[in-house]
């Protein structure tokens, strides 16, 4: 039976251990999370004023890459919205970008008619307005997944197996201890000893084992330590969640699918 285990914990960070598993189902974790877990994120862009420096394009380009906080319960992905994709309140939302020259551009003069979609981060610039220039937008921010398009990607997700460590009779432990480069060994009466509290860290380089002749040795488990780090529009423990359920939803649909043949 799997188990996830906490090991850390933040606002836009969380780290655990996903014991007992595969490297199958790690990997497919992790693509599910950068590229199955809905977010929101500015699809269309009408650019009615805009005699600043940088094309309409270039402006329409910045604004998809904002992040947008994301209110998963309150909207549908277009697709699976009842309007069938067309455009209704309940797959997209509208905002818009009034600003005059001179004057720095940022993400926190978009207004939004939903408040609970808004920048995560009000200081990210848009273009700079000289004396004179103007910028007057709407957008259109929609749901959507990494496999489409980085912009809708809720974060970074990255893993690697939990070692297992063998230490034998180290001729050179100081060289040992030395050769790690995260501080996974400690000294102690001479000897090699692991730290458990930095045993996580170990990034299964090998230079211990190169150091130590073979007398230490680092195998790999079927324990995975997971990183996944937000980048604003949802939590971290969320994402995760979103993504079970993207996976589960996929499996089922294999099934339906699988039984068809019969």
């Amino acid at each position: 039976m799997m188990e996830i285990r906490a090991l850390e914990k933040s606002k836009d960070k969380i780290v655990f251990m996903l014991k007992d598993s595969t490297p199958t189902f790690a990997n497919s974790l992790r693509r599910a999370i950068v590229g199955e877990v809905p977010v929101m994120a500015i699809e269309n862009a009408e650019i009615r004023k805009n005699s600043s420096i940088l094309y309409d394009e270039i402006i329409a380009h910045r604004l998809g890459l904002l992040p947008l906080t994301t209110d998963i319960k309150s909207y549908n992905v277009p697709e699976k919205c009842k309007c069938e994709g067309k455009g209704c309140a309940r797959c997209q939302l509208g905002l818009t970008l009034k600003a005059k020259g001179p004057a720095m551009v940022y993400a926190s003069e978009i207004k939004s008619k939903d408040t609970a979609v808004k920048p995560v981060y009000p200081n990210m610039p848009i273009v700079k307005l000289l004396k004179g220039q103007q910028l007057e937008l709407e957008a259109t921010a929609v749901l959507g997944t990494g496999r489409q398009h980085a912009k809708w990607s809720p974060g970074l997700a990255f893993y690697k197996q939990k070692p297992e460590i063998e230490i034998g009779a180290v001729a050179e432990p100081a060289k040992v201890v030395e050769s790690c480069p995260v501080d996974v060994f400690d000294l102690k009466d001479n000897k090699v000893v692991v730290n458990k509290e930095n045993l996580t860290k170990c990034h299964l380089c090998g230079a211990c084992e190169d150091v130590s002749g073979g007398k230490v040795k680092v195998n790999k488990t079927n324990d995975f330590i997971f990183t996944v780090e937000s980048w604003g529009q949802l939590e971290p423990k969320v994402i995760v969640q979103e993504a079970s359920k993207a996976i589960n939803e996929k499996c089922d649909e294999f099934i339906a699918l699988v039984k068809q043949l019969s």
